[in-house]
């Protein structure tokens, strides 16, 4: 079987439902990232007898501090999964993938795009207009798709390919 891509189109897509599943989970991905960040620094503080790093970023009530590791906890998750696997913890569970218009794998850049645009406020509910396209993937240009439609159409359109390679050899 030819191992061709397929073009995205609309019946591929990834629902809203699912999307907005994709991101409860990833959040609860983060969230538990950023306390387990925060168990790691308590830990060093308490072996180390340093608490200065604890008293900054832990018991610190400093906003921007938070939202910066947050930020930085989203973009390390989102850049080092989804550049390997193109998809999120999220993804996964929902059995959806991030791929280009014409069905190929994001490059890393296309990952940082998406990654870097998640910072924009509100955009995380962006995906909710009429074709489930969150700003993050129309900034660099990728879809959000279901993978048992894609496989589907993938096959289908690899089986007509495959049956006109055939009419077209000459005995």
């Amino acid at each position: 079987m030819n191992t061709s891509s397929v073009t995205v189109s609309s019946e591929v897509l990834a629902s809203k439902g699912k999307r907005f599943l994709n991101y409860i989970i990833d959040y609860v991905v983060q969230l538990s990232l950023v306390a387990l960040f925060g168990i790691a620094v308590a830990l060093m503080a308490e072996l180390s007898g340093n608490y200065t790093l604890y008293d900054i970023v832990v018991e610190s009530e400093n906003s921007a501090l938070d939202y910066l590791i947050g930020f930085i906890i989203l973009l390390i998750y989102y850049i080092i999964i989804e550049t390997f696997t193109a998809r999120s913890i999220g993804k996964y569970i929902t059995q959806t993938m991030i791929v280009l218009e014409d069905g190929s794998k994001p490059s890393f850049t296309d990952i940082l795009k998406r990654s870097f645009s998640r910072i924009i406020p509100f955009e995380q509910f962006s995906f909710l207009g009429e074709d489930a396209r969150g700003w993050h993937d129309s900034i660099s240009n990728t879809y959000v798709v279901d993978l048992k439609k894609y496989n589907e159409k993938k096959i289908a359109e690899d089986q007509i390919e495959e049956i006109a390679q055939i009419g077209t050899i000459t005995p």
